[in-house]
């Protein structure tokens, strides 16, 4: 279980792409922070630089959120074929 905000890498921005042969290559930045918010399961764009200041504003948030006890399920993405989790 896991606390309402969490700290997720950013979403990575396409700067130029170029093509070499049949391919083509984006240069994408990334590097900040944002908070995930697992109540409402929606990503706030904050853009923190570093991940200590992501984990200030997202401590204040968890504490300052309605239930700062309530926790949440740890979402799993990796699963077999079967729907069962590996």
């Amino acid at each position: 279980m896991q606390a309402r905000f969490v700290i997720v890498p950013a979403v990575p921005v396409e700067g130029e792409s170029f093509r070499i042969g049949n391919r083509f290559f984006a240069a994408t930045t990334s590097g900040d922070f944002d908070i995930y918010d697992n109540q409402e399961k929606q990503r706030l764009k904050r853009g923190f630089v570093n991940k200590s200041q992501a984990a200030i504003a997202c401590d204040l948030m968890n504490a300052e959120s309605r239930n700062p006890e309530a926790l949440f399920p740890i979402l799993r993405t990796n699963l077999s074929p079967a729907g069962h989790g590996e």
